[in-house]
């Protein structure tokens, strides 16, 4: 009697999240789980940047910081797809 209460008991939750993946979709699972991971800056305007070190297109490293200062620093991040 219990591992057929068990049994049924799992097969009600695998039909439920069942039902969740297929309404919400995995795609949106993942982006809801990741977000709610993540938490607020403390950066403020006017704080100085923070050092990063980024790749360009041709495989160079960059530090952001090597060029700050003496001219103005733009950033663009785009996508070309």
């Amino acid at each position: 009697m219990r591992k057929k209460l068990l049994l049924g008991l799992v097969g009600l939750v695998l039909l439920a999240a069942t039902a969740v993946v297929v309404v919400i979709g995995p795609r949106n699972l993942i982006g809801m789980a990741r977000y709610d991971s993540r938490h607020q800056g403390k950066l403020v305007v006017g704080d100085r940047a923070p050092d990063v070190e980024l790749t360009t297109t041709d495989g160079t490293h960059v530090r952001l910081l090597d060029h700050l200062g003496a001219k103005p620093t733009v950033l663009i991040f785009g996508s070309f797809t």
